[in-house]
C-alpha cells in the first residue's frame, strides 16, 4: 500500500476529490468547482491523500493571521471515503499540515467542528492534541 499527499492544483485533480468531499459537503459538481475557483482565488488550498493512486481523504484550509493565532492555518473541509474511515487517513493528512504548516511559518492550525460530531471531537482533542478553545457563531445575512 502507497501511501502519498499532495496538493491539489488542477481542475482535473479537483474533480477528483469531489466525490470525497461531496460526503462532507452538499454540492452539486458544478457548484463545488465554481467556489472552488473563487476559493483558491482567495488562497484557498485543497489536499489530498491518496492509497494506491485513489484520493480516500480531502482536507481544504487557508492562511490567515489574526491578533490571537498570529499566522495560522485554518481547515474548513476535512473529510475521509466513508469505505475508508477508521484507518488513520484523518490523522495521517492532518499530520501532514501540521508539519506543512510548520514548514512554511504557521504559529497555530485551527479548524471547527459540528456541535453534534463528538466522535470527532475526541479524534480532535484525544488523538492529535488540539484544545477547544472557543465557540463560532455566524448569522445569515
Amino acid at each position: 500500500m502507497t501511501v502519498t499527499i499532495k496538493q491539489l492544483t488542477s481542475q482535473q485533480e479537483w474533480m477528483e476529490a469531489y466525490p470525497v468531499m461531496a460526503e462532507l459537503r452538499t454540492l452539486t459538481l458544478e457548484k463545488y468547482l465554481l467556489l472552488l475557483k473563487e476559493m483558491t482565488r482567495d488562497g484557498y488550498m485543497l489536499f489530498a491523500l491518496y492509497e494506491n493512486m485513489q484520493i480516500v481523504a480531502v482536507a481544504g484550509l487557508s492562511w490567515r493571521v489574526n491578533f490571537y493565532s498570529e499566522r495560522h492555518i485554518f481547515v474548513y473541509d476535512l473529510v475521509t471515503d466513508e469505505k475508508y474511515r477508521s484507518r488513520g487517513y484523518g490523522e495521517k493528512l492532518l499530520q501532514y499540515l501540521h508539519q506543512w504548516g510548520k514548514e512554511n511559518g504557521a504559529h497555530y492550525i485551527a479548524l471547527e467542528s459540528g456541535i453534534q460530531r463528538t466522535s470527532a471531537h475526541r479524534f480532535y482533542e484525544d488523538r492529535l492534541g488540539y484544545e477547544k478553545w472557543c465557540y463560532s457563531f455566524r448569522k445569515a445575512l
